[in-house]
């Protein structure tokens, strides 16, 4: 197939032409072959490569841990322990996040329940919010 243009690239993969520099800026994508006028050409396998990347990013993977994971889909006779550790890593990750957010929440329901709906001086919210030790 014929080597295509960014704009192709951006359209076939979903991902937008600055992100598609930004990752070509650190290296998540190899940099392209370029026209007798400079322009960048793109391949099938960038496409592939660029898939993989946004698939990763929608599932909150962080650019290093992509760059490792990239590196291991490039070897596919190694095992496949590296790959588990660098999710396992991610999973925890998450599980901190959600246990903060549940934390957070739990907080401002609590502010809410005690906000009686009368004027903002006397109001819970604003309360809670001006001291941070409440």
């Amino acid at each position: 197939m014929r080597p295509f243009a960014i704009g192709v690239l951006s359209e076939r993969t979903g991902v937008k032409v600055p992100t598609i520099r930004f990752y070509e800026s650190i290296g998540l994508l190899p940099a392209p072959e370029r026209t007798q006028t400079n322009r960048r050409t793109y391949d099938e396998e960038t496409v592939r490569r660029l898939r993989f990347i946004r698939h990763a990013r929608e599932l909150g993977f962080e650019v290093d841990a992509i760059r490792t994971l990239l590196d291991l889909a490039a070897h596919p006779e190694r095992p496949c322990a590296e790959a588990d550790v660098v999710a396992r890593h991610h999973l925890a990750d998450i599980d901190d996040r959600i246990a903060r957010l549940t934390g957070l929440r739990a907080e401002v329901q609590a502010m809410l329940d005690q906000c009686t709906g009368g004027r903002v001086r006397e109001c819970r919210v604003i309360e809670v919010l001006a001291d941070h030790g409440e």
